[in-house]
């Protein structure tokens, strides 16, 4: 008996040999800041840190459907490094940031890593992912799949009807504004955005679905904005049940692919096997930016329009106050009056983009808090961190 258990302890120690040889820097960090918990919210700084870098390798979470890239890379060559008058080193510290991409007229004119992470890795998107979803709905519009924004939701997701969502349209989906009822507060566990991905799907139906036509109503559809993660992810039932394929397959057919992502991406799935269209698709900050470049182009990828036409200006421009000032949001965008609009996700995830100096910022972090809404100011810093980059471009380009 004794012998046998040495003989165990022997073969433990030496698989424990094998998993620290052979995994990567991502999976070891990770193996040593494990989060046992399925709640990304109230995860230690620590646990964030390792876990954001390897979201779709998580035991404690649900599986991820792969983004395949093609073979063909879009470049991104190498500019005049840009002066943009601040320390970026302090800025990324302060930021708690793991990656920083600029991209102007189609090169990089800065590349900086924090926390370990590099080019390499795949960091994890958060809400950043919304802008993905909303983008694919309109890519469901152009292939026919999709009637008109102005459907009715319930049209493509049956199991809605009877639902507060009976008079919603995909548009005030897209706009978040359907009036019904819903709490986002990331630092209440029982607020909706805390439990929805917990809940026991009623048999035979989406679990997003299940657990947002019991919602109430609580506004006439149309009139009031609330942010909602849940209704993205409605959005992404419908695009994908829309369009008959998963929204990772569907992603990289129409964009991943043919517009030249370096990376092969993942995207997380809800129990119920469809990708969680508010959230969590994992990839290069490099691709990212690329993205934001797709956006650029006008919604061309692979010479292909993916788009309708007119759909980007559409997306991008303020369709609701959101009672901010100088700022608003269109189809799963967030909106500046300038004419810039970001893709956001929370603990600094993001990417800016402004089409009229032809710029991309995708960044990736670990704020200490989701939102600024939680004490923090490092959204603020950011935001003026990119107003001090277009002020340098406005700089060279007045020189």
């Amino acid at each position: 008996m004794k012998k046998g258990i040495i003989a165990l302890m022997v073969l433990l120690g030496l698989a424990g040999g094998v998993f620290w040889a052979t995994a990567d820097d991502d999976m070891r960090r990770l193996a040593l800041n494990l989060p046992t918990d399925s709640n990304v919210l109230f995860w230690s700084s620590d646990q964030r840190d390792a876990a954001f870098r390897a979201m779709d390798r998580l035991p404690v979470l649900s599986e991820s459907r792969v983004i395949p890239a093609g073979g063909d890379v879009y470049p991104l060559p190498e500019g005049e490094p840009l002066d943009v008058g601040v320390d970026v080193e302090a800025y990324m510290t302060a930021q708690h940031a793991a990656a920083l991409v600029i991209v102007h007229n189609g090169k990089v004119r800065l590349e900086k890593y924090g926390l370990g992470f590099g080019p390499d890795g795949r960091w994890t998107s958060f809400s950043v992912a919304k802008s993905f979803t909303s983008t694919l709905v309109g890519a469901a519009i152009q292939d026919g799949y999709i009637n008109s924004i102005d459907d009715m939701v319930s049209d493509y997701i049956p199991d809605l009807k009877g639902s507060a969502y009976d008079n919603v349209t995909i548009r005030q989906l897209l706009t978040m504004t359907s009036g019904v009822a819903w709490n986002e507060d990331y630092a209440d566990p029982q607020s909706d955005v805390a439990l929805f991905n917990s809940h026991n799907a009623d048999p035979g139906v989406d679990v997003t679905v299940s657990y947002m036509r019991q919602l109430p109503a609580e506004a006439e559809p149309g009139t009031k904005w609330v942010y909602k993660t849940g209704e993205t992810n409605l959005i992404g039932v419908l695009a994908s049940s829309a369009a008959n394929k998963p929204l990772a397959e569907y992603l990289s057919e129409k964009i991943w692919i043919p517009f030249g992502m370096q990376q092969d991406a993942s995207w997380m799935l809800g129990s119920t096997d469809h990708e969680i269209g508010g959230c969590c698709v994992q990839a290069a900050t490099r691709d990212y930016a690329r993205f934001g470049l797709f956006m650029l182009g006008g919604g061309v990828a692979g010479g292909k329009q993916v788009l309708p036409e007119g759909w980007i200006s559409e997306a991008t421009t303020k369709q609701v106050d959101i009672g901010r000032p100088g700022a608003g949001y269109g189809f799963q965008w967030w909106t500046l009056d300038d004419g810039a609009y970001m893709a956001q996700g929370i603990f600094g995830q993001g990417i800016f983009i402004d089409p009229n100096r032809q710029l991309v910022i995708a960044s990736n972090g670990n704020w200490p808090q989701a939102t600024d809404s939680q004490g923090g100011t490092q959204s603020k810093e950011r935001l003026a961190f990119f107003r001090q980059v277009q002020q340098a471009i406005d700089g060279e380009a007045a020189r």
